[in-house]
């Protein structure tokens, strides 16, 4: 298992109060370019994607009282909530890491092109890792940007 790296960052993960002040600080502050901005009711949250010089931030605001967001924020306070990692087969990769002994949660196929799981924070240091192939799990997928515009 070792040796190569899993697969390339995608994006990080931040979970915020409020995304209109976190996007102005991104921005202003860190001079991120704003990309798109999407909304997951059934998910439970709003998000904002950035690019930071090429690094791809999400800021992720909680939508409804029941949402995990809202309770990791609870929990945690705003900060870094996930590492999203591209990488070509997630299936493959998540059965190698749970005969390996690693924790992997929340399995989810998309479409046969798209798929997603999450590395436990209690297998990984107390960070949870997103794994993932195409739309919508990954921030720099094509599809997010049809018809979004690009700047503001």
């Amino acid at each position: 298992m070792a040796g190569q790296p899993i697969g390339k960052l995608d994006h990080i993960g931040i979970a915020v109060k409020n995304l209109a002040e976190a996007r102005a600080f991104w921005e202003n502050t860190m001079g991120a370019r704003f990309m798109y901005e999407a909304e997951n009711p059934e998910a439970g949250y709003k998000l904002v994607e950035l690019d930071l010089a090429g690094l791809t931030v999400e800021l992720l605001e909680p939508l409804g009282e029941d949402s995990f967001l809202r309770r990791f924020i609870e929990k945690h306070g705003e900060g870094m909530h996930h590492l999203t990692f591209a990488l070509p087969d997630v299936k493959a990769k998540a059965a190698e890491l749970k005969a390996h002994g690693v924790r992997v949660v929340d399995e989810h196929e998309f479409s046969p092109a798209s798929y997603e799981c999450f590395i436990s924070p209690r297998s990984s240091h107390g960070v949870l890792i997103q794994l993932g192939s195409g739309y919508p799990t990954l921030a720099n997928a094509a599809e997010w940007t049809k018809g979004k515009p690009q700047a503001e």
